[in-house]
């Protein structure tokens, strides 16, 4: 008996047919999804950090010279009473125990106690924290906002190589102004905005005319990093075919830079956000010091000086928290908005 040609099939057998139907139906996250693995990814590499950041600190801290129970009592106080606290504090056991101690009450959210005002550390840092982060967030916005329109409105003057002596000016006062240390610059504001021009408070906080100047010395730096990005950005940009096909058909100029050449000045733009945010964290130690904020930024300053141990060892993890959690919202935004990233680096 012969079996008609038109009735052989070629079926897989069954052992092969349900694993594909399985990857078929599975979630594409549990798939091995290159944005899922780009925030797994991103997540450990700050993860890594932070527990170097831990490491690093506690250890660093003990190099400080003196001693923080005689600083915060005092060089008339009994040995006695300095002993007492020294057990109190867990001063007296070894660097390793003491360490032991620390990452074990970090874990249950137990930053310590200040050695000089005798106040848990999370206390101290939750009345100042929220200081520093309004000075950054407000100083970066500032940046951002007076970056994009200089660095754009520029580029646009200077396409082609035309207004040559624009863009080398453009060029040179930005250099300058990113050169300037935050800290000189806020000496430089108090003296002729504050002192010379008393235009605004020359130090303090807690009122909008208090604030100018410290804003100013944190963002001018960022803005005309920013701006001269922006600028570099959009002249590549400009010159693309695609925008020149565009420019041929006529459209109107908002529709030509706004839609067409700064959606793909965003990621680069984003990517020097990032580093610009986490300097802007940084910069507010100096800055709050100089105009007398607050913020956790002169807490440091004050609490090396004592020696106080626990605020310092807590101010330098927030403060990485800061620049980690800085770093991470740039990154997914870079990966949002531009999936290409995400794939690039698997």
């Amino acid at each position: 008996m012969t079996i008609p040609s038109n009735a052989v099939t070629t079926a897989a057998p069954p052992e092969q047919a349900e694993p594909a139907a399985a990857r078929a139906g599975r979630p594409r996250l549990l798939a091995g999804s290159p944005r899922l693995e780009f925030v797994l990814r991103r997540l450990r590499r700050a993860a890594i950090s932070f527990a170097v950041v831990l490491v690093a600190s506690f250890f660093m801290v003990q190099l400080v010279p003196g001693d923080p129970v005689r600083a915060a009592l005092g060089p008339t106080a009994p040995l006695s009473t300095v002993n007492a606290l020294r057990q109190q504090l867990g001063l007296d056991q070894s660097l390793w125990a003491q360490f032991t101690h620390y990452v074990t009450a970090l874990l249950h959210g137990d930053l310590g106690t200040s050695i000089t005002s005798q106040r848990p550390v999370s206390q101290i840092l939750g009345e100042r924290l929220p200081t520093t982060l309004l000075l950054a967030v407000i100083s970066f916005l500032v940046a951002v906002v007076g970056a994009f329109p200089i660095g754009v409105a520029t580029a646009v003057s200077a396409r082609s190589g035309r207004r040559r002596f624009l863009d080398l000016g453009l060029s040179g006062l930005l250099g300058v102004l990113i050169a300037i240390p935050n800290f000189l610059l806020a000496v430089l504001l108090i003296a002729t905005l504050g002192v010379g021009l008393p235009l605004f408070p020359p130090a303090g906080w807690g009122t909008p005319s208090q604030a100018v100047l410290p804003v100013l010395a944190l963002a001018i730096g960022p803005l005309a990093y920013l701006a001269r990005i922006v600028h570099i950005e959009m002249l590549r940009v400009l010159d693309a075919p695609y925008l020149t096909t565009a420019r041929s058909k006529r459209l109107p100029g908002r529709l030509l830079y706004l839609r067409h050449a700064l959606p793909n000045i965003v990621t680069a733009a984003l990517t020097a956000g990032g580093v610009v945010l986490v300097g802007l964290v940084a910069g507010t130690v100096l800055v709050e010091t100089v105009f007398t904020v607050p913020g956790i930024g002169s807490t440091i300053v004050s609490s090396i000086t004592a020696k106080d141990y626990p605020l310092i060892q807590g101010i330098v993890l927030v403060y990485a928290l800061l620049v980690l959690g800085a770093n991470l919202v740039i990154d997914f935004a870079i990966a949002i908005l531009d999936p290409r990233s995400t794939i690039a680096e698997a």
